[in-house]
């Protein structure tokens, strides 16, 4: 028998547990170990809550749960409750599938300044992880959101959407009645580089065509010609079909998203707040690179949101690669029985997906290093330590009843009300 553990909840470990199944069907046993009480990571606490369709794989990653040889064991962190190397005392693998909940800084003059969010946390926000629920962004004014992918659209398209528009969604109630009183008139997100480089899909962005009382603008003038849109890939062609859409004269509304193309922050300023971003024009090289003009100019704004990627957290023990914000691996392999699998491996880059080959690479791995279980403890071993060391741990079962009631609390509507706190996690199950 093989046991393995798997850190992290989310798409890569439930992935990489159901790879393990069909490589090894009933000769693995595999614990799937998450700090908070709650599984699938970036599907609860990512997602956005009005993409609930997406959000819905996660009944694949139950299916794997309440299988006969993989467990749940949450509300046990790694480093707090348990060790890297005891774990590695205990399973034949140990495979880190932690993601990249941390957010990458901004790193110009004044991004600590009150209002300046990363999306992670604004995201983590809206969504009700317990880390950010305390998060209380200001609304009063105009908004910057950093970035040119699929998170600062979601990010712009919760601040400019109503309430009536939330139905069926389930962002927390907090969040709701906090955008409830925003007064901010105006989104303006700055890309670097131009719209032939942007990494927004063209899902995404039809849906800012579609917002009650806000309009998406472009300045025609940021569009290269028409004829230049046949070297894109179709994806890239429709989205910048949106693009040109927006360029269009379209009716008035209370909002403005406007996208500010070939532009980056290279400050924030404002006396104890953020008051108002600087902001430099860059021009492309021949590869593609954005590079600063020198010509700079102000955006009034109360909170900047940054969406400008993720890096995973380090943990004690494992090595790390600080340039690339991830563990340091060879195609996964960390250390011998120690694996990187998903955002942790790779970084903060495919789609939800994107992590499902990528757990069958690392069942490989296991199976090439790992020919026969070495007769660890496994789970055993680790229900003692966790014992003796008075850790109360979630099973799937207690997911379950916390579901249930988060479903019983839910508002007209809405699929759920999730808890934000770990206590009141805790609290329902029983």
């Amino acid at each position: 028998m093989r046991h393995v553990a798997v850190i992290g909840s989310g798409p890569a470990g439930y992935y990489t547990a159901e790879a393990l199944q069909k490589l090894f069907a009933d000769d693995v046993r595999v614990d799937i170990v998450d700090r908070l009480p709650v599984p699938y990571g970036l599907i609860r606490s990512g997602v956005a809550p009005d993409h609930q369709s997406i959000k819905a794989v996660s009944r694949r990653y139950e299916a794997t749960a309440l299988s006969d040889n993989v467990r749940f064991v949450g509300n046990v962190a790694v480093g707090r409750d348990v060790s890297i190397g005891e774990l590695l005392s205990l399973y034949d693998a140990v495979v880190l599938a932690t993601g990249a909940p941390a957010d990458r800084p901004l790193g110009v003059p004044g991004d600590d300044l009150p209002g300046v969010v990363g999306s992670a946390a604004f995201v983590g926000w809206y969504n009700g992880h317990p880390d950010h629920a305390a998060l209380r962004p200001p609304l009063d004014g105009p908004a910057v959101v950093v970035g040119a992918g699929n998170v600062a659209l979601d990010v712009a398209r919760i601040l400019a959407k109503t309430a009536e528009e939330f139905g069926g969604s389930d962002i927390v109630g907090h969040a709701l009645d906090h955008l409830g009183t925003g007064t901010h008139d105006r989104i303006t997100l700055l890309a670097r580089r131009g719209p032939h480089q942007i990494a927004m899909t063209p899902k995404e962005l039809g849906e800012l065509a579609h917002l009650s009382r806000a309009r998406a603008m472009v300045d025609a003038a940021d569009l290269p010609a028409p004829a230049a849109d046949a070297a894109l890939d179709p994806g890239q062609r429709k989205s910048v079909a949106h693009l040109r859409a927006f360029a269009e004269a379209g009716e008035e509304k209370p909002v403005t998203i406007a996208f500010d193309f070939f532009a980056q922050p290279v400050a924030i300023e404002g006396d104890g707040r953020v008051e108002q971003v600087i902001v430099e024009r860059t021009r492309l090289d021949a590869d593609g690179r954005a590079s600063g003009t020198g010509e700079t100019y102000a955006i009034p704004a109360t909170l900047v949101v940054s969406c400008i990627g993720y890096q995973t957290p380090r943990i004690e023990g494992v090595p790390y690669d600080a340039k690339l914000g991830r563990f340091a691996n060879s195609e996964g392999r960390i250390a011998p029985g120690l694996y990187a699998v998903g955002w942790a491996r790779r970084g903060p880059t495919g789609t939800i997906g994107t992590n499902r080959p990528d757990g069958f690479l690392i069942a490989d791995h296991i199976a090439a290093d790992v020919a026969d279980g070495s007769g660890k403890p496994g789970r055993a071993g680790l229900d003692a330590l966790l014992a003796e060391r008075g850790v109360d741990v979630v099973t799937f079962r207690d997911w379950q009843a916390i579901e249930k009631a988060e479903v019983a609390n839910a508002r007209d509507g809405a699929p759920r009300e999730k808890f934000t706190a770990i206590e009141a996690m805790l609290d329902a199950r029983r």
